[in-house]
């Protein structure tokens, strides 16, 4: 009777197999972006009650274009909106800010100015399409 080569079974080394789930996982993590995202609220506008347009408020027209950004026709820096608009309407004057988006703003510049419009306690913002 012949003797038959018997393989002999080895264990398998897992080391390989966990260098490469490390090597997997490391490029998974080092090529994903785990920034947030900021969110800016947004509401559609409605009719106004009568008893909101009886209330004197200072208004506030912000106009954003490519070149330049002007508050009641000054140009100011969108950083600096917040200070602005609060020695504008001093302490106790009511204001609204109306946002006019000028021809070719891109959505970065209308959301940093929401931002920054958002900083504003009790002031109203208003967004109109420009031309």
């Amino acid at each position: 009777m012949p003797l038959k080569s018997r393989r002999r079974a080895r264990r398998l080394s897992l080391t390989s197999l966990i260098d490469v789930i490390f090597l997997l996982l490391l490029f998974f993590m080092l090529s994903s972006t785990f920034s947030r995202f900021a969110e800016v609220e947004l509401s559609a506008a409605g009719a106004a009650d009568a008893s909101e347009t009886e209330v004197d408020r200072q208004m506030l027209f912000l106009r954003l274009s490519p070149e330049r950004i002007t508050l009641n026709g000054s140009e100011i820096a969108l950083d600096e909106l917040a200070d602005v608009v609060e020695k504008r309407i001093g302490d106790e004057e009511e204001a609204a800010l109306i946002i006019s988006i000028g021809k070719d703003v891109d959505a970065q510049l209308l959301t940093d100015a929401l931002v920054e419009a958002k900083a504003l306690p009790d002031v109203p913002v208003t967004v109109l399409e420009g031309s």
